[in-house]
């Protein structure tokens, strides 16, 4: 964990570099040094169909939400969070600054009782590094 979903506005397709923007949203939440490589997942979602505000074509949004497994104290959950949610806003100040934009984040603790999983990439990941580490 964490599992990151970005969900962004259609509109905003041609003034944001989504792909890279999504790298951003992946980097914060390594620089936090909660997460470990092989654990973060980022993803995101164009959205097609909303209503924001007024329902001005111009409004855009993007909103993140940002699962984490279960356990971490409040401080540690807020410092994450906050991270994440600076290096957001500074990729997209220029965006915020010249138009209508609503962002936000929200950190969630993922319930282990209901929770399902099964990953390799804990010991896939190392290993792929250290192959591509120059030996010399």
């Amino acid at each position: 964990m964490p599992h990151i979903d970005v969900d962004y506005s259609s509109n905003l397709e041609g003034r944001v570099d989504v792909a890279a923007f999504v790298r951003t949203v992946h980097e914060a939440a390594l620089s936090t040094g909660v997460f470990k490589l092989p654990a973060v997942r980022t993803r995101a979602q164009k959205r097609t169909i909303y209503v924001i505000a007024d329902g001005h074509p111009d409004n855009a949004f993007v909103t993140i939400t940002v699962r984490i497994g279960h356990g971490r104290d409040e401080v540690t959950r807020r410092r994450i969070g906050q991270m994440m949610f600076d290096a957001i806003r500074a990729y997209l100040a220029p965006v915020f600054d010249a138009s209508p934009l609503a962002i936000s984040l929200e950190v969630q603790e993922i319930n282990p009782a209901f929770s399902f999983k099964q990953n390799n990439l804990h010991s896939i990941v190392p290993e792929r590094a250290a192959a591509q580490e120059p030996v010399g």
